[in-house]
């Protein structure tokens, strides 16, 4: 028996909803990241002519995430200034 699109992504999201802990209100987050990683799966396919293409890379945000998902900007640069002598 072959595992649907939705059935994967449904699997997946659980497992990440248990590798979190179980917690409370992040179900949409874990399953678009499910459905992320198929995509990304899908788009790793090979071609007809059996050379594999490989996804091109999202940019990031800029920042450290924390552990429960959060991104926090990332400090802000202050520019050195030259004083006039």
């Amino acid at each position: 028996m072959t595992e649907t699109r939705e059935e994967w992504i449904k699997k997946r999201a659980y497992a990440l909803w248990e590798e979190e802990g179980y917690p409370t209100g992040r179900d949409s987050i874990h399953w678009e990241q499910a459905r992320h990683e198929r995509d990304t799966l899908e788009g790793s396919a090979a071609t007809s002519n059996g050379k594999e293409v490989k996804a091109k890379a999202k940019r990031t945000v800029t920042g450290s995430k924390t552990t429960n998902g959060v991104v926090k900007p990332a400090p802000k640069r202050t520019a050195s200034r030259k004083t006039a002598s």
